[in-house]
């Protein structure tokens, strides 16, 4: 018997001597699947939003995201627009079918990993969910980096096959050979040749060599479906495994539970898709509803940017804290940064200093919705919402998601204290691959560690004090290097700033600014003694910049988040 209001589940008969979805027959699983879909589709109510996201049950996430749209009726909606093209769900459904069988014709099988290194076109999704529809695993890279940081990404996931734009061949050229498990090569445009010995086809010829009937691998929900490697804000990335149901999840509990993400949405995200902010924001958030995305290819300049926002005219546009303040600098940025239909503004990746969303408020006429994620869990947990918003602050928990303030004992800290953040939720990554030791202290138990410093008000608002490794004393008060930037930043002469710990004459830690300035702004004594001063009236009369050493740009991931840790190296080399 069930309590009432209890959530009940079919319990299907297995094969004799086997347990489990993996035993059910493949009348049973679809059949599974096909219900959990289409009770999305219909709204049944549910009484506990996170159950359908943990309970183990036969899922291939292919079937929410995309076969549910083309069920619903969206088979010529068009999905994603990019600078030349577009895609329709009904494409995305049939292209994701024969992706997936020819990649299958290459001889790739199950859980073979896909490396895809692809810029922002309509090919990503196309990509992306026929590896998932074949029960293989994407594994997205970042597009901006090194050669022999391909090849360790390359070399750490085992990638059997990779998809590469044609732009970014050069970045791997050079180090295919060196890749022992790298078997197939698919370049998203015809290319002459091959990439080293490495078997290359086009991305035409693989989906000529599959067809369009629809189909989902057997797999689970608990089944790890994709990878995404850490920024390496911190030193080498990370390949952090995710489940199916984790896309959903955050769908549901963060884009359509705090953004009201509706069907006639259009979504621009600066943020690119091999990033997990970007991957929820221009693919898993739109689709989940049947909305569209713009995509764009190029690096997110303002320039760009404000020309998506005038031609495309999108409802919700996702930045960085460095873009929206870069935009305000803009000559052009108005009313509507150009779109006279947005409707919703977030920010991620940084911390979002204060006067930055309140002067957005001022010149555009929208708020920031300021937001805390990771790709440990997948997209944002902390957020302030339309109509409860604290600038300064990262606001509350996601509903569905649980946060706690701790010391380094463990122990939940009251309202007031700094501690490490740590998170409770359904969309947690299953680890780290081959990092057992970094897996057992960010994952433990149902909790993930951060590794980010907060602090939580008497009213439940939380706000950021920088990352763990970031944080320093100064006259054995704790500094955070983000109130100290944000400090700076606040100041009319400058557009960017990055802070560390530096040692005095007498081997005492004190802060050391690195700026940016804006257009028409000059370097001097005069100025450094102004930055100081406003420092000490806005943070604190121990917090100013002993030093300060000005930038024509400061070391970042492609994400936007300053790489503090690269400053100090510097620092230490320079001394």
């Amino acid at each position: 018997m069930h309590p009432p209001g209890a959530v009940q589940h079919e319990v299907l008969r297995c094969r004799p001597g086997v347990q489990g979805p993996r035993a059910w027959t493949p009348d049973q699983r679809r059949t599974t699947s096909l219900r959990y879909v289409l009770r999305r589709i219909r709204g049944t109510p549910r009484e506990d939003a996170v159950e359908d996201f943990t309970v183990r049950r036969a899922y291939n996430a292919t079937a929410e995201f995309v076969d549910a749209n083309v069920a619903r009726g969206l088979s010529e909606k068009v999905a994603f627009t990019d600078n030349e093209r577009t895609l329709t769900y009904g494409a995305l459904q049939a292209d994701s079918c024969r992706f997936a069988r020819g990649l299958a014709a290459l001889g790739l099988a199950q859980e073979s990993r896909v490396a895809l290194l692809m810029l922002d076109t309509v090919d990503f999704p196309v990509a992306f969910w026929g590896a998932i529809r074949a029960g293989m695993v994407p594994i997205p890279l970042n597009t901006l980096l090194a050669p022999e940081q391909y090849a360790y990404m390359l070399d750490d996931s085992r990638a059997e096959a990779l998809v590469v734009s044609p732009a970014l061949v050069k970045a791997v050229a050079p180090i295919i050979g060196k890749l022992a498990r790298l078997r197939v090569a698919v370049v998203t445009a015809p290319y002459p040749g091959r990439l080293g010995t490495v078997a290359t086809h086009s991305f035409a010829e693989v989906l000529e060599k599959g067809t369009p009937e629809v189909f989902t691998a057997e797999t689970i929900s608990d089944e790890v479906a994709f990878w995404l490697y850490s920024s390496g804000s911190t030193g080498m990335p990370k390949g952090a495994k995710h489940v199916h149901s984790s896309l959903m999840a955050t769908a549901k509990l963060y884009g359509e539970g705090v953004l009201g993400f509706q069907p006639d949405d259009v979504v621009y995200s600066a943020a690119k898709l091999f990033f997990a902010y970007g991957l929820g924001n221009a693919m898993t958030f739109p689709m989940a509803v049947g909305a569209g995305t713009i995509l764009l290819p190029d690096r997110p300049t303002p320039d760009a940017v404000l020309d998506i926002l005038r031609r495309h005219r999108p409802t919700i546009f996702f930045g960085v804290p460095t873009l929206y303040a870069a935009l305000l600098a803009h000559k052009d940025i108005g009313k509507g940064a150009g779109s006279d239909r947005l409707r919703l503004c977030i920010s991620a990746g940084e911390a979002l200093p204060e006067h930055i969303g309140q002067r957005w408020k001022e010149v555009v006429g929208l708020d920031i919705l300021d937001g805390i994620g990771s790709t440990e869990m997948l997209h944002i947990f902390l957020s302030n919402r339309p109509g409860d918003i604290r600038y300064g602050t990262t606001g509350k928990p996601v509903p569905g998601y649980d946060a706690r303030i701790v010391a380094e004992d463990g122990h939940e800290l009251p309202p007031g204290e700094v501690g490490e953040l740590i998170i409770r939720g359904p969309s947690a990554a299953e680890g780290y691959w081959n990092q057992r030791a970094k897996s057992q202290r960010t994952f433990v138990g149902e909790w993930t560690w951060t590794g980010d410093k907060y602090i939580r008000d008497a009213d439940g608002y939380y706000q950021c004090c920088g990352r763990t490794d970031d944080m320093f004393k100064v006259s054995g008060i704790w500094v955070s290097p983000f109130e100290v930037e944000a400090a700076l930043v606040s100041h009319d002469a400058v557009l960017e700033a990055a802070v560390i710990a530096r040692e005095d004459a007498d081997g005492l830690l004190k802060p050391k600014a690195f700026v940016v300035l804006k257009s028409g702004h000059q370097a001097d004594e005069g100025l450094f003694d102004a930055l100081k001063e406003h420092v000490k009236a806005r943070a604190g009369p121990w917090k100013y910049p002993r030093w300060i050493d000005v930038r024509g740009e400061l070391p970042k991931t492609a994400t936007g988040k300053i790489q503090r840790f690269k400053l100090r190296e510097e620092d230490a080399v320079g001394k």
